[in-house]
């Protein structure tokens, strides 16, 4: 009696056959195990997501907003606080906590301001003091950069003036005016002699604690390929200590700016020119609190123009670039 063959046709052709369940009740081998995943499978494809959540979690996201909610944002909080400013003023103005001629309104102050705009000196008071102050500020930044770096990396000169600019920091600029009067007169010497008096140790103080925050492995990375001498101060030193001596940009600028007001409210001659200090001054002589306002006034907006429109951009792009802001 011919055997009935009970052989998958898959057998009969040579290819393997489903593989019969086991004792274990798995399907595969005999011993019941899991074959391995093949390269690039599924294990593969969990890693490469475990990665890309991970620096998910590392990157800082800044959905777009729309400008006029940006600016909003932006603009509504400073915008708030003088308005809240000027109702104070009116209010006070209003009830005479002060005569009126001691205590102006804010309308009395606009149209002194606007008196001045029409007369076509306004743009030129404003220009000489910033021109005084850019200036002073260059020069104080040509000086105060390598001292800053001598005081920092020697520390023998450390040793010696380094107590000596935290002194001068915080000595009152007004103090360096009557000295500078006797050595040059009634100049523009004397007036930017004040200046550098009182921002040059704002600038090094600044710069030397940079410097004191770079970590060591940074300096000897620089030794390393070779970054020595001034090589390793423009390419080493200067980056890694930028957010300190950007600090200390900003103090300087401050420093200049109120060491320029003092001298010019001191220094008054004919021939320098007039700036706001030397209009703040025209104005106290005068007894016209609308005149000494409106100089105050145009003081603090070029002081907060200043920091707005070059250190407040310069201090984002150093924090953006550092991976501590995101980008919008």
């Amino acid at each position: 009696m011919a055997s009935i063959d009970t052989k998958d046709p898959a057998d009969a052709s040579g290819e393997p056959g489903p593989s019969a369940p086991t004792a274990s009740g798995a399907p595969g081998t005999a011993t019941g195990t899991k074959p391995a995943p093949a390269p690039g499978g599924k294990a593969t494809g969990d890693l490469a997501g475990l990665e890309a959540g991970l620096d998910a979690l590392d990157t800082a996201v800044v959905q777009r907003q729309p400008w006029l909610r940006t600016l909003a944002s932006k603009a509504g909080p400073p915008l708030a606080a003088v308005a809240i400013v000027l109702v104070l003023w009116q209010l006070a103005y209003h009830f005479q906590l002060k005569d009126h001629y001691l205590l102006p309104s804010p309308v009395d102050v606009y149209r002194s301001l606007q008196q001045k705009w029409l007369d076509g000196t306004l743009l030129g008071y404003v220009w000489t003091s910033v021109s005084r102050g850019a200036l002073g500020f260059v020069a104080s930044v040509i000086i105060g950069t390598p001292l800053g770096l001598i005081v920092a990396r020697v520390k023998v000169v450390r040793a010696a003036i380094g107590p000596i600019l935290s002194g001068l920091q915080s000595l009152p600029s007004v103090a360096w005016v009557p000295a500078a009067i006797i050595w040059f007169g009634l100049s523009d010497a004397t007036i930017y002699a004040v200046v550098l008096l009182g921002a040059v140790p704002s600038i090094a103080n600044g710069l030397v604690a940079g410097v004191d925050q770079i970590s060591p492995i940074y300096l000897r990375a620089g030794r390393t390929i070779g970054a020595r001498g001034l090589t390793g101060v423009r390419h080493i030193l200067l980056p890694a200590a930028l957010p300190g001596y950007l600090a200390g940009l900003k103090q300087g600028w401050a420093f200049s700016w109120r060491s320029l007001m003092a001298a010019e409210l001191i220094v008054n001659a004919a021939d320098l020119g007039t700036g706001l200090g030397q209009l703040l001054e025209q104005g106290r002589e005068l007894q016209d609190m609308s005149w000494v306002l409106s100089a105050i006034l145009l003081i603090l907006i070029v002081g907060i123009g200043i920091e707005l429109l070059i250190f407040a951009p310069l201090e984002r792009r150093v924090l953006r670039s550092r991976g501590l802001l995101g980008k919008s």
